[in-house]
């Protein structure tokens, strides 16, 4: 079922629970990290606003120096080194990132909204045998290996997070060794949707889970008991774990649905077309932002894209403004604006009947391989004519089907995955 094997940089996440001395360790070098994080970032709006100069990231390192010598702040000198110097170099990658125009200016952390974690390089940790041990800290974290690591694999990086739920993990970033699947000889578009979650171009539906959807009676309850406290008071606190422990279930399992989702699209198939949608425009949607966020459409395409690369298939992204759900996938004619609420329509050239979910996938597929785009980016440009559904069958290798049969029939019921 493999062929040839690629090496490619892996991480692999697991929980722990620290003792009480690791967890305060912990807890004091991830507000260390913060302060010397936000203390270089103020240093070098200063710099930029009065003098016009850019701070690098040397002159930072030497600011630490000085930091950990100043009165008042000694208590960066008992802290680790290690995620110090990595926090300085997540600073200037976020600068890098500004400046070529991919990310926004950077912004101060906070203790509570930003994400509290610690970078430790090979000099900061040691691993042997199943036993990892952090830099100040005398004993081995208690990790709960849940899936072994890769054969003869040394980690070069460890990340040690705490959620808003209290959870601890350690994230070990491997050289892995994945072996690209066998050519499958198969092609699927992709019409991602809020009702059915994927429409695939062989007719058949995947139901959307809506994870958040069917918690909000709990998310709610917990919320409102929390709005009840009082500011401030340890029953605020427990209030607030109860709110993050319940989204975090939420988050758990609409991850695991789109992991399980993914690897079967694309073991099963060796080209995936999908649109390239503008989720953040989508979401400025107030009628469907909150079905669309619980969706995550998002995070759907970027595992179909790393898992393509890893496997050797092909992500095919097909433009945005691709008209694929007013186009007949049988002779191509483009009818006019379709509703929403319409779920299926009738062709008005050729009076084929359309299921609008599988007649827009259908219509996907049969713009990927005309087009040939790439998950690099590459824009598609609206077709004249499209192809019909026996020369998608000539040049993916799926079976149309008889044009005579009807679009309803049990190819499109709704199956649940």
């Amino acid at each position: 079922m493999y062929t040839m094997a690629r090496k490619v940089k892996r991480g692999f996440k697991y929980r722990f629970y620290p003792t009480p001395e690791q967890a305060t360790e912990l807890a004091r070098t991830f507000g260390c990290v913060r302060l010397v994080y936000n203390k270089a970032l103020e240093e070098r709006t200063r710099a930029y606003r009065s003098e016009g100069r850019q701070v690098s990231y040397t002159e930072s390192s030497a600011l630490l120096t000085q930091w950990k010598r100043t009165p008042g702040f000694e208590f960066l000198a008992e802290r680790s080194s290690v995620p110090l110097q990595q926090a300085l170099r997540h600073l200037q990658t976020a600068f890098t990132n500004f400046f070529t125009g991919r990310a926004r200016y950077p912004v101060l952390k906070t203790r509570k909204r930003s994400r509290q974690s610690a970078e430790y390089t090979r000099s900061g940790f040691t691993y042997h045998d199943g036993h990892l041990k952090l830099a100040k800290m005398r004993t081995p974290l208690r990790v709960v290996w849940s899936r072994p690591l890769p054969v003869d694999a040394t980690p070069s990086t460890v990340t040690v997070s705490r959620d808003r739920a209290g959870r601890w993990f350690v994230s070990l970033l491997c050289e892995d060794t994945i072996a690209e699947l066998t050519p499958a000889g198969r092609s699927v578009g992709v019409d991602v949707g809020i009702s059915s979650l994927a429409t695939l171009s062989t007719g058949q539906k995947i139901a959307n889970p809506r994870p958040e959807r069917r918690a909000r009676l709990r998310l709610t309850r917990v919320q409102r008991d929390l709005a009840r406290k009082l500011p401030g008071s340890a029953n605020q606190r427990k209030a607030q774990l109860r709110v993050a422990r319940a989204h975090a279930q939420v988050a758990d399992q609409r991850r695991d649905f789109l992991h399980k989702l993914t690897t079967r699209l694309v073991r099963e198939n060796q080209t995936v077309a999908i649109e390239d949608l503008s989720v953040r425009s989508l979401m400025k949607n107030h009628s469907l932002a909150r079905a669309i966020s619980d969706a995550a459409w998002g995070e759907f395409r970027r595992m179909l894209e790393y898992k393509a690369e890893w496997y050797g298939r092909t992500l095919i992204l097909v433009d945005r403004w691709f008209p694929s759900t007013k186009l007949c996938s049988e002779c191509g004619h483009s009818s006019g604006t379709i509703p929403l609420p319409c779920r299926q329509w009738v062709c008005e050239f050729c009076g084929a009947g359309h299921d609008r979910d599988i007649n827009a996938a259908r219509n996907i597929i049969a713009a990927g391989p005309a087009e040939r785009v790439n998950a690099c980016g590459a824009d598609v440009r609206p077709q004249g004519k499209l192809l019909s559904r026996r020369a998608i069958s000539d040049e993916t290798g799926s079976p149309a089907g008889d044009r005579r049969e009807s679009p309803f029939s049990r190819d499109g019921e709704e199956v649940n995955t």
